[in-house]
């Protein structure tokens, strides 16, 4: 006999989750717009895949992208803030503005195929392991999205789709913002590809890059060694110097180097070396102490060695300001959309990513978890668009587009951003975006509450761009 109050408990349960998935009409017309330009934003994210351009030469991909919003109805601004690969792309008229970030710069070195295992497309090329391919289209769809729910008079205001280049490097948006273009936005979304579903509550570190140069005098390293002032000798004992502040600096503090120039050949006393230095911490306030201390030991350094030496400013970013009241908004909204479903294929893909890269092999973890807690010191990376939430409310969203514990910036991310794991992601993206503006456009007091935990946040802050005077530095200025 079948029990009675097992099939009222099975109708029940399909019920509600019929009821949770039931989405309101304009979030149903995102997801349908969404999957209307599903084969575009596929076929362009590829491409931008393909085409895996680094800082500042993201021409081609840049291109693709203002071409989509131009085609799109938008109206596109290219070349701003003196870089010829950003533009911003507009649609609509009036308050609200909400902005919607892009990027699609790639990595150099780490070229890879679509599979999951090691092997180069391109022998020593560049690659998307941050997912930017993803990143740039998927809210470009996004902002697309909008615009048609605009177009059908569904709402009201301006929708503004930022494409963002050089985050991996320059970090192209201080420029951006010290062109004022967010200076009309109300609200300012972003997301990123990342290993798991999140709205994103957490802050990143702040950081500051600079070249130091260090100038001394060739000499023959055997025959003559003593007419010799090594500018080598500079660099190595400048490196000793940053190895042990390691120990005296805060656990928030980062330090990285990279040597570009340590000499050409071994018989010559070197008279140029280079190296790029990077100096983080969880804050701003905490960084700039150590920044000031790791310059003054590239003098000590050339006091030693006997030679002349030169620091150049390169760039530098704030961490993010957290804005909890519109991650509470972006929350809702992917426990809306609840997970992302895997193929059988896309799982074992996902696995022998893992085992390529010694992890457990569990597969893919899309979970929508509850809101976590904002930390007082995360850890992590860094980003431009932390110079963007400090002056705009910015919204910040992580979406599974890898494995879990996937070793990022690498080449199993860049397997993933070209195949359809990334493609999910890159799509489920543009939707948790779209209904998170779509709330703001129909909400005004949710904007002004945003707005209000943005000022009480930032206090008395007067943001000041780390950049040095003059343009980007963009290659063959």
């Amino acid at each position: 006999m079948i029990n009675k109050t097992l099939v009222l408990a099975i109708f029940l349960i399909g019920f509600i989750v019929t009821a949770q998935k039931k989405l309101p009409k304009n979030k149903s017309l995102i997801k349908n717009s969404v999957a209307n330009h599903k084969a575009d934003l596929i076929a362009i994210s590829d491409e931008i895949w393909a085409n895996a351009e680094t800082a500042f030469e993201e021409n081609k991909s840049s291109k693709l992208l203002a071409d989509y919003a131009e085609k799109n109805g938008f109206k596109v601004e290219r070349g701003v803030a003196g870089m010829p690969t950003a533009f911003v792309a507009t649609y609509g008229s009036g308050k609200p503005v909400i902005g919607v970030l892009g990027e699609f710069d790639a990595l150099p070195g780490i070229s890879q195929k679509a599979i999951p295992t090691k092997e180069a497309l391109k022998e020593g090329g560049a690659g998307h392991g941050c997912g930017h391919n993803l990143f740039g289209t998927g809210s470009l769809g996004a902002a697309i999205a909008i615009k048609e729910l605009m177009e059908q008079g569904k709402i009201k205001g301006t929708i503004k789709f930022f494409g963002t280049p050089s985050e991996e490097k320059y970090f192209g948006k201080i420029w951006m913002v010290r062109a004022g273009l967010w200076d009309d936005v109300d609200v300012n979304i972003s997301w990123h590809p990342s290993a798991e579903i999140k709205a994103d509550a957490q802050s990143s570190l702040a950081l500051v890059d600079f070249k130091v140069e260090f100038f001394g005098q060739a000499a023959h390293a055997s025959a003559d060694p003593w007419n010799g002032r090594s500018a080598s000798d500079a660099l190595e004992l400048y490196t000793t110097g940053i190895n042990y502040y390691r120990e005296h600096v805060k656990p928030t503090v980062r330090m990285h180097y990279h040597i570009q120039d340590g000499g050409q050949v071994v018989n010559v006393v070197p008279d140029y070396a280079r190296l790029w230095v990077r100096v983080r911490d969880t804050k701003r306030s905490g960084m700039l102490p150590v920044y000031e201390r790791v310059k003054e030991m590239a003098e000590g350094a050339a006091i030693m060695a006997d030679v002349d030496f030169k620091i150049s400013l390169i760039s530098g970013i704030y961490e993010v300001l957290v804005n909890r009241t519109g991650e509470e908004v972006m929350q809702k909204n992917l426990e809306l959309l609840g997970p992302i479903n895997y193929t059988d294929e896309e799982i074992a893909f996902g696995k022998k990513i893992q085992e390529s890269t010694g992890k457990e092999q569990v597969g893919m973890d899309s979970k929508i978890r509850p809101l976590k807690a904002t930390k007082e010191n995360p850890g992590g990376g860094s980003t431009d668009v932390g110079d963007v939430s400090w002056n705009v409310a910015n919204i910040n969203l992580g979406v599974t587009t890898a494995p879990k514990d996937t070793p990022w910036h690498s080449w199993a991310v860049v397997a993933c951003g070209g195949m359809s794991i990334g493609h999910k992601g890159m799509l489920y993206a543009s939707n948790a975006m779209a209904m998170t503006m779509l709330d703001l456009f129909e909400d005004a007091k949710l904007v002004k509450n945003i707005k209000e935990e943005y000022i009480k946040r930032k206090g008395d802050e007067v943001y000041k761009a780390i950049i040095p005077e003059g343009p980007p530095p963009i290659p063959n200025n």
